[in-house]
């Protein structure tokens, strides 16, 4: 009758096939197995038809086409009177795309399914290392891990990466894997495990793409990075802080207690990035983290929501707000991302029925950024549906018409006119295609750098600035200037 037995051959030496799938290779009479290259194929029993996939990939251009392929195969066989026995290495269910596809295609359609289980390659693995994967190890795919620009799983866990195929595919691994990890971590290559040829290789990572005998049977071990290198450590630890023993500050918190922290978190961020200090940077970024995390665990505590929907909105925002990455949406510069972010903004505000009528391009401006900030994005939001200069020749003459009402102006207009003079200035500086922000900021740094400067000057020269004429003290200020700009 029609039906389809999946076969694990275990991991390659013939002594670990399973009693059953030895029963079923002497009874049989053909087999389709995914690849010859498998050690054990050379110990079926004499007079078994023999029928491989291995063609396939020679002829298809990726793995995921070799494994369609197969499949599709494999399920026509498995129609015919005889049915079919689909043998693959290892366990027909571990790190064996084909064998779960298999599966639920027979469970779907009420095909008869026998599983003959195997010894997957990850028993040897584990003797061949010496060590026990629990109580956390991450299991990952080679070409998987491969396709990405950084690694699935916590850093501060041990991981497996089966079928390391290639040495082309070993050099893609290698380069997702250092985006997590230094280029001399030490990692552990284990070729044909349990096989009497096993070979078992410790290097740092920058080395895996150069081991000739990296092949079908190759493993590659990678060490964990120290306790504390993992997101889902650093939630654990915020929730001991808000736990019943944890800190009685912490404890305390609430959203709106905590909101000048935020604040002051993210300015000293902003602090960092001015003094262009990446290890100020490291640090802050951190603290800024702490609050994230931090107000998120009250979200979890008061019920509001959990750090996975957290994570999973704005998962799905960035994929929906770049259909130009995503999706097949065609842009010609960065103008045309925005002006499609703010396009799919409109429609998510429509679709949650916030679009209330009449609607403003100003609606959802924080109202707390700093004031040149905010009149920088009020300027690039109605510059989005036309209220702009046509050129910055236009906006020139604006900032000088500022100028010379701000001469003019008496009394409670100045203040008036000082506020246009200024929004004018930022107009100018967006046109530049300068923040106004950080420009002032680093301005603001650069002149109290500069003045530490001539009091230093002014206290080796045993002078105090009180005492000194503004002529001096002008002197003083050119040197410093000049050594800065040297």
């Amino acid at each position: 009758m029609p039906g389809l037995t999946l076969l694990g051959l275990g991991p390659g030496d013939p002594k670990l096939l399973t009693r059953a799938a030895w029963e079923v290779l002497q009874s049989a009479r053909e087999i389709y197995v995914r690849t010859r290259q498998h050690p054990t194929v050379q110990a079926f029993p004499s007079g078994l038809r023999v029928h491989s996939f291995d063609h396939i990939y020679d002829e298809a251009e990726t793995f995921d086409e070799v494994y369609e392929r197969i499949v599709d195969q494999v399920w026509a066989l498995a129609q015919r009177p005889e049915g079919v026995i689909y043998a693959v290495p290892g366990h027909p269910l571990v790190a064996e795309s084909t064998g779960t596809a298999l599966m639920q295609r027979a469970r779907e359609a009420g095909l008869p399914l026998r599983v003959v289980e195997g010894l997957s390659f990850l028993e040897p693995v584990w003797r061949a290392l010496g060590r026990d994967p629990f109580p956390r190890t991450a299991l990952l795919d080679a070409l998987d891990l491969a396709r990405r620009l950084t690694p699935p799983h916590p850093p501060s866990t041990p991981a497996i990466v089966a079928q390391l195929y290639s040495r082309a595919v070993a050099s893609e691994v290698k380069l997702t894997l250092m985006h997590h990890y230094p280029d001399e971590h030490p990692v552990v290559l284990v070729h044909r495990a349990g096989l009497p040829d096993e070979a078992v290789r410790p290097m740092p990572l920058y080395q895996i793409d150069r081991d000739p005998d990296i092949g079908l049977l190759t493993a590659l071990y990678v060490e964990p990075l120290p306790e504390g290198t993992s997101f889902e450590e650093f939630e654990n630890l915020i929730a001991r802080l808000r736990a019943p023993d944890g800190c009685p500050w912490d404890r305390k918190q609430t959203h709106q207690s905590l909101r000048k922290h935020l604040l002051e978190e993210t300015y000293e961020v902003l602090e960092a990035l001015d003094r262009n200090d990446p290890d100020a940077l490291r640090e802050e970024l951190g603290d800024l983290l702490l609050q994230i995390v931090l107000h998120t665990q009250i979200a979890v505590e008061e019920g509001e929501f959990t750090m996975p929907q957290v994570l999973k909105t704005v998962h799905d925002k960035i994929i929906r707000r770049h259909p130009h990455v995503f999706g097949d949406v065609k842009v010609k510069d960065a103008d045309e991302v925005l002006r499609n972010w703010e396009a799919i903004k409109r429609k998510e505000k429509a679709a949650k029925g916030e679009s209330q009528s009449p609607a403003s391009v100003l609606d959802g401006l924080p109202k707390v950024l700093p004031a040149l900030a905010q009149a920088q994005a009020l300027q690039r939001k109605v510059a989005e549906v036309g209220f702009d200069w046509p050129d910055i020749q236009g906006v020139w003459d604006k900032v000088h018409e500022e100028l010379n009402e701000v001469r003019e102006a008496q009394g409670e207009a100045l203040a008036r006119e000082v506020g246009d003079l200024l929004f004018a200035v930022v107009n100018l500086a967006r046109h530049l295609g300068v923040d106004a922000e950080s420009a002032l900021r680093e301005a603001n740094q650069r002149f109290a750098r500069r003045f530490r400067e001539v009091e230093r000057r002014a206290l080796a020269r045993g002078q105090e600035l009180a005492h000194m004429s503004l002529e001096e003290m002008d002197a003083l200020w050119d040197e410093a200037k000049r050594e800065e700009e040297e």
